[in-house]
């Protein structure tokens, strides 16, 4: 709940400890983190300040254009104030934020609805307009007197987290926009009637006018709009029998695979994000086959599907060497982190070097002592005792939450950076079943 609220200021007061639970639970509240601890600060700072952060230390949060203050408790009960800066956007900057959102006519009904879509941090960043704090973005003042990040900085950037849960909001505030001014600005825009630009003077006669004043041409057709769907290929289902060892069933969904992939293609296109997109990698045959597979109707079992689609799916798993079971719990590790997700569905590996040594590291300080579960390790999998809970390695060093289903190992949620976050997707009925029980890594 918000303790006090200014038009340029506001203060949260201090949240409860997070035991046996993520940090985040929103969208803007994991990006937060992902942006926090993709290099925005040190592994040991991170730690440090995720272990005081989880642990309630963090007292009420102020948060104003370019800065966030709080008091944090040490160890020892020490309290040290505790600033983090971040750089407010320019008046041309928010200008430029405004005019593109007002393009997208989701966007404004989501904000004038005080809702903040995912998608915007991608849209404006076309912009060059970024929200979440870069490498190095974030600088640290505390009373303990450190120079840079300490403990106490990196559990105040924790908190925010669980801030942004509660209102995305904040970000913009942080930035330098209060949200009344934001959205007062905004609908203003939006209801703004557009006024033709006043004509350039010209000197002189431009060559091409010259030259069509005496060749006209006909003026170019105007762009067409980006359809809301992908179009719907022509169905094979003739009375003619298919040539060969042609399956018009196969045929069709790799043609409204195709659509859907030029719509998507086309769509990141007019956004103007294609520029900013890299060579993909190549798939496999069995990733690829994985892929089309989420495509289709249901979960992939063929359970309330069409006989074609039942007949492309036993294609798929035969063709890759899966049986119907398999290539549906691969679909279900697809439809949640692509090919990451189904390499760690697929390959066990062992975990070793300095990959095991990040591994424990991460464990050691994910939960408080007295807290932590009692895990089995075998290669990347590290298995919770009692509840049907385990937590699998990426070669990323991401970890990957399971849960047991029908005697089954199946994909749980997202990957994150703590493997603690990780396992509370796993089930709330597994997360307080894992408090109080000591850590085994054999």
């Amino acid at each position: 709940m918000n303790a006090y609220n200014s038009e340029r200021e506001r203060t949260f007061e201090a949240l409860p400890p997070a035991h046996g639970r993520g940090f985040a639970q929103s969208w803007w509240g994991r990006a937060w983190l992902t942006a926090l601890e993709g290099g925005a600060l040190d592994g040991e700072q991170v730690r440090t300040g995720r272990r005081l952060a989880r642990a309630g230390a963090v007292g009420a949060v102020s948060v104003r254009p370019g800065r966030i203050t709080a008091v944090v408790q040490d160890r020892d009960g020490t309290g040290y104030r505790a600033d983090v800066l971040l750089d407010v956007l320019t008046d041309a900057q928010w200008d430029r934020f405004l005019d593109l959102t007002v393009e997208r006519a989701g966007h404004v009904a989501a904000l004038l609805d005080r809702e903040m879509p995912p998608h915007l941090v991608e849209d404006v960043e076309t912009a060059g307009i970024e929200l979440l704090p870069g490498l190095g973005d974030l600088e640290a003042e505390c009373g303990c007197d450190a120079w840079d990040h300490c403990g106490h900085t990196a559990a105040l950037c924790y908190q925010v987290a669980r801030l942004l849960d509660q209102d995305p909001f904040v970000l913009l505030l942080l930035r330098g926009r209060a949200e009344q001014s934001l959205l007062a600005d905004l609908q203003a825009r939006s209801t703004a009637v557009p006024t033709e630009p006043e004509p350039a003077p010209q000197e002189g006669v431009d060559a091409v006018e010259a030259y069509l004043a005496g060749h006209v041409l006909p003026p170019l057709p105007a762009v067409p709009e980006l359809p809301e769907q992908p179009g719907v290929p022509p169905t094979l289902d003739t009375e003619a029998p298919p040539p060969g060892d042609v399956e018009p069933a196969a045929l069709e969904t790799l043609a409204a695979r195709t659509a859907a992939q030029a719509h998507a293609l086309l769509a990141e296109a007019v956004r103007g994000g294609a520029e900013r997109r890299g060579p993909a990698r190549a798939l496999t045959v069995g990733e690829d086959a994985v892929r089309l597979a989420a495509g289709l109707a249901g979960d992939g079992d063929g359970d309330g599907d069409t006989d074609s689609t039942r007949s492309v799916l036993d294609r798929l798993a035969a063709g890759t060497g899966r049986s119907r079971e398999q290539l549906a719990l691969a679909v279900r590790a697809w439809r949640t982190g692509g090919g990451a997700a189904l390499a760690v569905l697929e390959e066990e590996w062992a975990v070793e070097g300095e990959a095991l040594a990040r591994a424990r590291a991460a464990l050691d300080t994910a939960w408080e002592e007295g807290e932590r579960p009692v895990l089995r390790v075998r290669g990347n999998r590290w298995t919770v005792a009692g509840p049907a809970g385990q937590l699998r390695l990426g070669r990323d060093g991401r970890w990957w939450p399971y849960r047991k289903e029908r005697g089954r190992w199946v994909p749980a949620g997202d990957a994150a950076q703590d493997p603690a976050t990780a396992l509370a997707a796993v089930g709330s009925e597994e997360a307080e079943g894992a408090e109080g029980v000591a850590e085994a890594l054999s």
